[in-house]
């Protein structure tokens, strides 16, 4: 039995994982850590922090926010507990405390735990490879109006892959007035509203035809089945820095 330290557990992540545990014979969950504010009401055996409660061989899930994962992620490395974390909009404080973290212990991470979405990036290197050079690349994101960061960690890395092969990333809610599209602009166009779970969308244009991929995400779950298989794959791994196609045993072309 691996024991999970759910970070964030009352978020709609965090609660989507505990739902999918009910389902589950190999995964206990040993404690809830969120901020007392946001405790449920009754809910006296949830942690403000995971200090008191993490230790070797356990595996912490995180749903969190910036500055709790680089914290947590220091707590991991000192120990001994495998980190699985799918929060976004580290700064470079938080993404080097996650690289320190992997010198010591096994550290996963994901913009978006969802399978369709990895199969979207590996669409979209397929496309790209097989694209002349000179097609627009655009990218539109739409998520839910409480999403805290924008654009979303899942549009940042569709646009670094894109930029793979060059190019420059732009962020932006719209172009407003700027004039002709500059070559090799990457465009992010984050959208926020209502209850969008989550809506990926890559549009490549060339010269008189263009090309769509899209990846809609309708349900939470969908990404909790994934959390939960990284933190298997964690709790047997080796220290290092993962990614979901390792989970998959797929990568991109």
């Amino acid at each position: 039995m691996i024991p999970l330290v759910l970070v964030g557990s009352a978020g709609r992540m965090g609660r989507a994982i505990e739902q999918a545990l009910a389902g589950v014979d190999d995964l206990a969950l040993k404690a809830r850590v969120e901020r007392r504010d946001r405790w449920p009401a009754g809910a006296s055996d949830w942690r403000e922090d995971a200090e008191g409660v993490l230790a070797a061989g356990d595996v912490a899930v995180d749903f969190s926010g910036p500055e709790a994962c680089a914290a947590l992620a220091r707590l991991c490395a000192g120990r001994g507990a495998a980190l699985v974390t799918g929060t976004t909009g580290l700064d470079a404080a938080g993404e080097e405390a996650l690289r320190a973290a992997a010198a010591k212990v096994a550290v996963l991470r994901a913009a978006n735990f969802s399978l369709g979405l990895a199969a979207l990036r590996r669409a979209l290197a397929a496309a790209l490879a097989a694209l002349p050079e000179g097609w627009d690349v655009e990218i539109v994101e739409r998520h839910h109006r409480m999403k805290a960061d924008s654009p979303s960690g899942t549009a940042l890395a569709l646009a670094a892959d894109a930029a793979a092969r060059g190019g420059e990333v732009r962020c932006g809610r719209g172009r407003g007035r700027t004039g002709p599209r500059p070559p090799g602009e990457i465009g992010v166009h984050a959208i926020r509203g209502g209850t969008w779970v989550g809506d990926h969308t890559v549009l490549l244009a060339g010269d008189g035809e263009w090309l769509e991929l899209r990846h809609v995400v309708q349900d939470r779950q969908a990404f909790a089945g994934a959390a939960l298989a990284a933190a298997r794959f964690v709790a047997r791994a080796r220290p290092g820095l993962y990614t979901l196609e390792d989970v998959t045993g797929t990568s991109r072309p």
